[in-house]
């Protein structure tokens, strides 16, 4: 049963007579008779407001005028020009429910149309099905544009316009964009580490600036591309040469340049203009520069991903594709969970107590702490990196995520349907 019924008016246009109205409060009856001991959330979506009131033209019955204005209040109305700000508000709307099985009743000509703005505006985590609104033509009551059965690539790219545009003029939410840097890295680098405000997603696990679209949380892909967009402009980057790891919590780094494997946690180039990134959410997001070689790099640390050796494998590629040296190699790990809140089951713990005893705290209990940041660069030394070309220690980067829920992101502390911040970097132009 749907938790969520959505009627599609948009594309209707009711005229003035009073027929048109007993036409709407049939449909509506009908809908409410269905669905209303079940659905949490009764909406109509429509380009221009319903209304009961007398025009100079036409006085309705008080019956029927004062019938369906009852029955309008039992419902939602979201009334906007565009089809995106009308189904990202409902969007909205349902979100705040925490709703995700969605009825559609649209008239048969606009559900292939309907359908597309879906499919950009919602993700995997809804499940939606159609019903084929019947309304009754009958001396002109109901105007319909005109029929749409498949969408056109000129189409398809006129819906990702209007979608695009809402989107850009959506404010930021949660404060201003927030871009950390470290002196460590020369200038001829662009780089920086996000925090979580200055974006437009508005989930309150999400908000606002998560940079991570996955088909099992809300957020979809297009508000996570505005937020992109929305970093590249103020950081100074081109989004279209934006790549960043696709994760799998192991020690795979791909050079770019060379077959892009299906999944790596580090990336190393020393291509200009080629913005590079890791994600993190508890995870450390690490940054690589040799200005020297003019290379740079960026790896995702998880707890496995630590003890796999990811960031020093990260460094090996650094210099055997660009001859960079040990020396060179500035390391900057980004925000991440603290040893005061990340835990792991004792005998997951054992590989950090075996690196070294002060990885851990309270070993002897089930759940002891892990230090996932003090494990990183203690793997770095070893590995020959320069220890004061490290930086862990900065005030502003070695701040616990969980701990700080106004800054960070934070899987721990927020589930599995967390944000996620980045730490990127990349060679100016």
């Amino acid at each position: 049963m749907a938790e969520a019924v959505l009627i599609d008016f948009f594309g209707l246009k009711f005229n003035s007579q009073k027929n048109s109205h007993q036409v709407l409060l049939k449909t509506l009856n009908a809908v409410r008779y269905h669905h209303a001991a079940k659905a949490k959330f009764l909406c109509i979506m429509c380009c221009n407001s319903i209304s009961c009131e007398r025009d100079g033209e036409h006085n309705f019955e008080l019956e029927a005028s004062n019938g369906l204005s009852a029955l309008l209040r039992e419902f939602e109305t979201v009334s906007h020009p565009s089809m995106a700000a009308s189904l990202y508000t409902i969007k909205q709307k349902i979100d705040e429910k925490n709703l995700s099985s969605i009825k559609v009743i649209v008239p048969k000509h606009r559900k292939t149309l309907l359908k597309a703005f879906i499919d950009q505006l919602f993700t995997n985590v809804y499940n939606f099905e159609f019903e084929d609104l019947q309304v009754t033509l009958r001396g002109g009551l109901v105007k319909q544009s005109t029929e749409i059965n498949m969408i056109t690539d000129q189409e398809q790219e006129a819906i990702q316009n209007e979608i695009k545009t809402y989107l850009r003029s959506l404010p930021a939410l949660k404060g201003e964009l927030t871009i950390i840097t470290s002196p460590l890295i020369s200038d001829i680098f662009l780089h920086g580490f996000t925090t979580r405000t200055g974006g437009i997603s508005y989930i309150p696990t999400l908000s606002s600036f998560n940079l991570f679209s996955s088909s099992k949380r809300r957020d979809p892909k297009v508000v996570v591309q505005e937020n992109l967009r929305r970093l590249g402009n103020a950081a100074g980057f081109d989004v279209e040469k934006f790549y960043q790891i696709k994760t799998d919590h192991a020690n795979d780094v791909w050079i770019m340049g060379r077959k892009e494997p299906e999944s790596y946690d580090g990336i190393t180039t020393n291509q200009r203009g080629v913005t590079i990134a890791a994600l993190g959410a508890d995870c450390i997001p690490i940054v690589f520069a040799d200005p020297v070689k003019k290379a740079c790099g960026v790896a995702h640390s998880g707890w496995r991903g630590t003890l796999l050796g990811v960031a020093m494998a990260t460094v090996h590629a650094l210099i055997t594709e660009y001859g960079c040296s040990l020396e060179d190699i500035i390391v900057v790990l980004g925000p991440s969970v603290g040893p005061c809140c990340f835990t792991l089951p004792r005998e997951s713990a054992k590989g950090f107590h075996n690196l070294d005893p002060e990885c851990v705290r309270l070993f002897d209990s089930p759940n002891p702490y892990v230090d996932i940041r003090k494990a990183t660069r203690i793997l770095l030394e070893r590995g020959g990196i320069l220890p004061q070309n490290i930086q862990d220690l900065n005030q502003d980067l070695n701040i616990c995520t969980s701990c700080h829920p106004d800054k960070f992101f934070s899987h721990v502390r927020d589930g599995l349907n967390f944000g996620t911040q980045i730490g990127f970097i990349s060679i100016r132009e």
